[in-house]
């Protein structure tokens, strides 16, 4: 959710640091040095300033984290000088110009883009990887520099020079428990135009090797390194047989002592990487900027798991369970795919109603940075808040954050990650901003393509309804806080309202943790959900079937 360099605007302005601002800003002159970069470079070029040198600068990049100031840079060669100042730079939280006089340490990063030849004829330049999961910061082939001490307020050039390239972080290896899997997807690679992956983490019940003629239900769950946070391992895990307030969870070895445990439903549990260049994740739906990832799910990279392991492939014992990110992307198989997956839990979701696109309506909302008062005040709309409901951080800062990381949609953050999966091209083929990301006007056709396309999950089930509700009776589970940091349970209630207007639909059950439960909080522990999820598969396991070979 992330075209050249565009200097802060005045509506900008009201979220800079009002502190004392700097009589001299500083010019930054960056080279590459060729041995980390001999042939031309094209990129985005971050000079991260921090009031600490350590944790390194660039491995602390957040909207709360240091003022970053970014320009990008077309065919850079080695030894040239590229020039971050106060004319050339966009900057977060402030202008360069306007960084407060002091002693700060600066480290230089470049997120590398190269050229990508679509199927639908766009050439793009994006940073590239095989989908393994991986911020700017720690990417692969991504140049940086040495952390250097300056001094701000004096002017004068500030020479950094990047010698160092981040290697490939090795792959975790393959224990008794967990497997490793990339799977190539033929459909994607004719998308991107060269091989793309999906990778797949496997959890294998109890007894998997000593009931060789056993098959399992599967439940795929999305967000999770490890499925549920498996571990056999208890060295340095704390709060050992205790449930935590915050989240409402176990610890990952309380839950491995459920999994082995006598009576315990035997499942396999996977997880996903599936990175694509605009964020971390693709969402598993199909979309304009990053390719056929819902049919690649359904026909290439679940059925290459059914094939290595002995999974059930059938509807009723493919299950899907998700938070956040993984709760939008659990509620949109099931609904794009209702006679594939036999049942959603669906969890605190990324917007699944885009009248509550977190605050935003945006299709009746003008602008996303305030509400829309009558008179001359504005209100500033958060996107962030404490359980308390202390804002964290706004929508706008978020926006200037995305737009300083990355032009044309190539922040990898969030607000952009959901513009490259339910948004439009623009006419060069990166995604089209919702909404200007200095400005915060909201674009209302790509607001409409975002629900004629089938992305507002609300507006989809309720246009489909009909059939489709007799697909999905009895496979969706809702659960939300009731102070989700994102806001984004106002949009469960939306979601909720529909459901409950509908014959169908009125008893499928939605849970809300009260009273302050934000993000972070599940309604009950790894281990209750799995059982819930096992009781569900043998309810709904069909006449003919063994519905207890697995839960010897």
């Amino acid at each position: 959710m992330r075209t050249s360099i565009r200097i802060v605007t005045a509506a900008c302005a009201a979220i800079a640091f009002h502190g004392a601002a700097s009589a001299q800003a500083p010019r930054f002159e960056v080279t590459v040095d060729p041995k980390a970069r001999a042939t031309p470079l094209t990129g985005r070029l971050v000079v991260v300033v921090s009031k600490n040198a350590q944790p390194e600068p660039r491995m602390i990049v957040a909207p709360q984290g240091p003022a970053v100031f970014a320009i990008d840079l077309d065919q850079l060669r080695a030894g040239q000088a590229a020039i971050v100042d106060s004319k050339t730079s966009l900057g977060y939280p402030m202008p360069l110009a306007q960084l407060p006089a002091g002693e700060y340490y600066a480290q230089a990063i470049v997120n590398v883009y190269e050229p990508i030849k679509r199927a639908d004829g766009n050439t793009i330049w994006v940073h590239f990887n095989d989908g393994t999961q991986e911020v700017m910061q720690i990417a692969a082939g991504n140049i940086y520099s040495d952390v250097q001490k300056i001094q701000v307020g004096r002017g004068g050039t500030v020479k950094l020079r990047i010698d160092k390239v981040i290697a490939p972080s090795p792959r975790p290896q393959n224990t008794d428990w967990v497997k490793y899997v990339r799977i190539h997807s033929p459909k994607l690679t004719a998308f991107w135009g060269r091989p793309v992956y999906v990778h797949a983490t496997v959890l294998l019940p109890k007894g998997y090797n000593e009931h060789p003629n056993v098959k399992y239900p599967t439940v795929y769950t999305f967000g999770h390194n490890v499925p549920f946070g498996f571990t056999p391992d208890s060295t340095n895990v704390r709060g050992l047989g205790q449930i935590s307030p915050v989240t409402g969870l176990e610890t990952g070895y309380d839950f491995y002592k459920s999994w082995i445990a006598d009576g315990f439903p035997r499942f396999i549990a996977v997880s996903f990487e599936q990175a694509t260049p605009f964020f971390l994740d693709s969402y598993s739906v199909n979309s304009a900027s990053n390719g056929p990832y819902g049919d690649a799910m359904e026909q290439e990279i679940i059925p290459e798991l059914e094939k290595q392991f002995r999974m059930i492939g059938k509807s009723y014992a493919r299950l899907a369970e998700g938070a956040s990110t993984g709760g939008w992307q659990t509620l949109a198989l099931q609904l794009k795919h209702p006679d594939f997956f036999g049942g959603a839990w669906v969890l605190q979701p990324d917007p699944i109603d885009f009248r509550r696109y977190q605050l935003v309506d945006i299709y009746s909302d003008t602008n996303a940075f305030v509400l829309p008062n009558t008179q001359l005040t504005t209100t500033e709309r958060p996107f962030r808040r404490t359980v308390e409901g202390q804002v964290a951080w706004t929508l706008r800062q978020l926006s200037l954050f995305e737009e300083v990381l990355g032009t044309r949609g190539r922040s990898n953050y969030q607000l952009e990650g959901w513009e490259a999966v339910y948004g439009p091209l623009d006419a060069d083929g990166y995604p089209k901003p919702l909404w200007n990301k200095l400005t915060g006007t909201i674009d209302r056709s790509v607001a409409n393509a975002m629900r004629d396309n089938g992305y507002d999950l609300r507006d989809y089930a309720q246009k489909n309804w009909d059939t489709l509700g007799p697909k999905v009776a009895g496979k969706l589970h809702f659960f939300a806080g009731d102070m989700d940091d994102f806001y984004l349970n106002l949009a469960v209630y939306r979601f909720e309202d529909f459901l409950k207007g509908t014959e169908l639909g009125k008893n499928v059950p939605f849970t809300y943790g009260r009273p302050m439960k934000g993000h972070a909080w599940h309604v009950m522990p790894w281990a209750e959900l799995v059982r819930q999820m096992g009781a569900h598969v043998k309810k709904n396991t069909p006449a003919g079937d063994d519905a207890t070979a697995w839960s010897y």
